[in-house]
């Protein structure tokens, strides 16, 4: 007999001590209900990042995006008021905006012409006349809640969200949005993964685990022995310190400072952070066994030849490394198909913050069953 749905959810524990606990178990990140439920009961309840906050700071600017499948287009509107509704025409479901981000002031269905002002309210429905207990004014676009903190725009999606910096504590007070604004955008790279979402997360949370395995030039200029992981509400931080400056190669030019910070965010963002360098992580699923990492990069010194050649040889170092996440990432996703392969366990010395990422999903997956 197939399991039900609330089965699958229901074998995992959440409450378990981490000494006790098992990983959820391999159907998670391969079965389509599963993957459905969280596009609704995860990423359809929680703050999320939707784009960065320059892309929409004047009147009238816009940014789209597509998270777990759910159309979103960000507009700060002409009195400067910043917006979020559902980018999907109330009339035939096409996009109201197309472009990853620009300017308007309307935003026009290009399939039957609907038009909608910036604040979201239906002002144009052709040759609609005629049409039985139809109004307007109940046909705008849905709204989202959003908010900025640091250089980026979020977005969530539920009925009652919880006030933005209240979720992301203590990021502000240990990481302050002056100083991540500070960092100047210098470029984006995507990357398409065929993983679950929540293997590219599993990898990132596992305490510097995989690093010297996966990572050998990082393994360089992290002090393993005193790497940790501190587990908060609704996110946590891997803080490493940095061995002394100066090795030869571009990983221990690039990555220096007293200390490494990787900040993940639930439940698909990341934010790591080195002396005068940012690169963060946001990964988008696809589908069961596909997701997306768009990675932004920032520094502090962005002007000369100086720092043109850091800024390059950064990327690159974050470039090898993503490449060597992926491959993991990749093979892992293949491995939790195996017949041999049902749940795995936990390190209690490294994998704390893996866990708690376990603890969250499993808890809103199970208070989202029906009943």
């Amino acid at each position: 007999m197939t399991p039900s749905l609330r089965d699958k959810i229901s074998v995992f524990n959440p409450e378990l001590a981490l000494e006790q606990a098992r990983t959820i178990p391999a159907d998670w990140y391969i079965d389509a209900d599963v993957y459905a439920l969280e596009r609704r009961a995860v990423f359809g309840d929680a703050w999320l990042v939707a784009g960065r906050a320059a892309d929409v700071a004047e009147s009238g600017s816009y940014l789209t995006t597509e998270i777990a499948g759910e159309p979103i287009v960000v507009v700060r509107d002409e009195a400067g008021v910043l917006r979020a509704f559902s980018n999907v025409c109330r009339h035939r479901a096409s996009p109201v905006a197309t472009a990853a981000c620009g300017k308007a002031s309307r935003l026009r269905c290009r399939y039957h012409g609907w038009t909608y002002d910036l604040a979201g309210r239906l002002r144009g429905a052709p040759e609609f006349e005629g049409v039985a207990d139809f109004r307007r004014e109940d046909n705008g676009l849905p709204p989202l809640a959003v908010a900025v903190w640091g250089p980026w725009v979020w977005v969530h999606a539920g009925d009652r969200p919880s006030e933005l910096l209240e979720f992301l504590a203590p990021l502000p007070a240990r990481a302050p949005a002056a100083t991540l604004e500070g960092l100047q955008f210098v470029g984006r790279r995507e990357y398409d993964v065929a993983c679950n979402w929540k293997v590219y997360v599993d990898n990132y949370l596992d305490g510097g685990y995989h690093v010297h395995t996966i990572h050998p030039a990082l393994a360089g200029v992290l002090d393993y022995v005193h790497y940790r992981t501190e587990v908060h509400g609704w996110n946590s931080v891997q803080i490493s310190p940095l061995k002394a400056a100066g090795g030869a190669d571009d990983t221990a030019r690039t990555r220096t400072g007293d200390a490494a910070q990787y900040w993940w965010i639930y439940p698909n963002f990341m934010v790591n952070l080195y002396q005068g360098v940012m690169d963060t992580n946001l990964v988008l699923p696809l589908g069961p066994d596909h997701c997306r990492v768009v990675f932004d990069f920032c520094f502090a010194e962005t002007e000369g030849k100086k720092a043109e050649a850091f800024r390059r040889d950064s990327m690159a170092v974050a470039d090898r490394i993503q490449q060597e996440d992926m491959q993991i990432c990749e093979q892992v996703q293949r491995g939790l198909q195996s017949r041999s392969y049902r749940t795995g366990r936990f390190s209690v010395r490294r994998e704390n913050g893996g866990y708690h990422f376990h603890q969250l999903l499993g808890r809103r997956l199970r208070a989202a069953l029906p009943s």
